[in-house]
């Protein structure tokens, strides 16, 4: 058996696969546990990478060796208990364990396998995963990302890429549950440090990507973070590009275009930022399918047309008309009946900016069923903002009327 095993290294299939010892495997190891395949690959690891590039199950089954970790492998490929009982005949100790644990995985087995303290590396980083998938499944979220911290760490210096990919997984387990703080980034951080050298730049992208959301989300005002996260957005944008990856490219575009709004204006960069919040909702709109992303896309309209209405630029009138426009693409789509609130803020917005062009008599009767909205809602404090920009519009209609 080889004393390391690319477990957890390369995405799909290939992650759960064991290798069969060959010659001088000891000097191709520490590469490949970094994502490079020998090349030329080992001909006992042809199946290994007929996996990595995603060639069908049955070229993958023909290449597997009859040595006890290709019949490990077939089980992975077919997760049927003849496959099971076949390879826990042919393993032993550790890689049993590692057997229990995948059959876990695929609904075989009722818990996770118990390890022994001197289970090590890998097989220890892989068992403590399933735990911490095991407890997820109980909902007991903290003592999951516990678990797949320690596994990270049980493999950090021998396995980095398996290292990393646990990490991230622990950090944005614990950003879907608002646990967003310093702690989170460092997190990000330690995962992009051990990917830096391998050739998994999807993984990169992605990750630095996630570390700008946590920075966006950490920001609260503060504008170095926003800075950072526009920093991870860019970097982030030079692996997703438009043409291979349009849908990450436009969520990319669409953060960048919020941390330019949330961030704190000054004297100096206040037209700049805006500026550039809009240029990124409008690459974001263009690779949005109003269709397929109903809610992005509503979400990058409605963005761009408030960044619109307030922008100091000479073709304001321009920009008041096309905000008024997107927002009445926006209200083809989003009904009062499933989102009131939303729907009353969007009318709010249109008629703002129809009172804006002097449209009064349009911009009105929008308002006023804002404010009835609001206030059926409950929500004193929009009524009474558009109450008063309602009241604006009567003195202006006053003043017009006596000239």
């Amino acid at each position: 058996m080889l004393k390391r095993q690319p477990i957890g290294v390369f995405p799909g299939t290939a992650g759960f696969f064991l290798l069969p010892p060959i010659d001088h495997a000891d000097t191709i190891m520490p590469s490949l546990l970094q994502g490079f395949m020998p090349k030329p690959c080992p001909k006992e690891w042809q199946f290994f990478l007929a996996a990595i590039e995603g060639e069908p199950v049955e070229r993958v089954e023909e290449l597997l060796p009859e040595t006890p970790e290709g019949h490990f492998n077939r089980f992975i490929l077919y997760p049927e208990k003849e496959y099971y009982e076949k390879a826990k005949s042919m393993l032993e100790e550790d890689l049993l364990l590692l057997l229990d644990a995948v059959a876990w995985r695929f609904n075989m087995k009722q818990e996770p396998p118990c390890y022994e303290d001197k289970t090590v590396g890998e097989i220890r980083a892989f068992i403590l995963a399933t735990h911490a998938y095991d407890a997820f499944q109980q909902n007991n979220w903290i003592k999951g990302i516990e678990l797949l911290e320690e596994a990270a760490q049980a493999v950090q210096d021998i396995s980095p890429i398996f290292s990393a990919r646990l990490l991230s997984e622990a950090a944005s387990t614990k950003q879907s549950l608002g646990m967003v703080d310093k702690q989170l980034i460092e997190l990000y951080k330690t995962a992009l440090k051990l990917i830096e050298q391998s050739p998994f730049e999807d993984m990169r992208a992605e990750l630095t990507f996630q570390l700008g959301t946590a920075y966006q989300e950490l920001a609260d005002g503060n504008k170095t973070y926003y800075q950072e996260a526009i920093k991870c957005y860019n970097k982030a944008l030079k692996t997703f590009r438009k043409d291979q990856y349009p849908e990450n490219y436009a969520m990319i575009h669409m953060n960048l275009a919020l941390s330019y709004i949330a961030m704190p204006p000054n004297a100096h960069n206040y037209q700049l930022k805006n500026a550039m919040a809009i240029q990124s909702l409008r690459e974001a709109l263009r690779y949005l399918d109003k269709e397929i992303h109903r809610d992005l896309w509503c979400s990058a309209t409605i963005n761009l047309a408030n960044a619109l209405q307030y922008a100091k630029s000479s073709h304001i009138e321009d920009n008041l008309w096309e905000a008024v426009a997107l927002y009445e693409d926006v209200l083809k789509v989003r009904r009062k009946e499933t989102d009131p609130h939303g729907y009353a803020r969007l009318v709010a917005n249109q008629g703002t900016a129809l009172s804006h062009l002097g449209a009064f008599s349009s911009a009105v009767p929008k308002l006023t069923e804002a404010k009835q909205i609001f206030k059926e809602l409950g929500d004193k404090e929009s009524a009474k903002v558009v109450e008063d920009m309602l009241q604006e519009i009567r003195m202006k209609q006053e003043e017009l009327s006596k000239q």
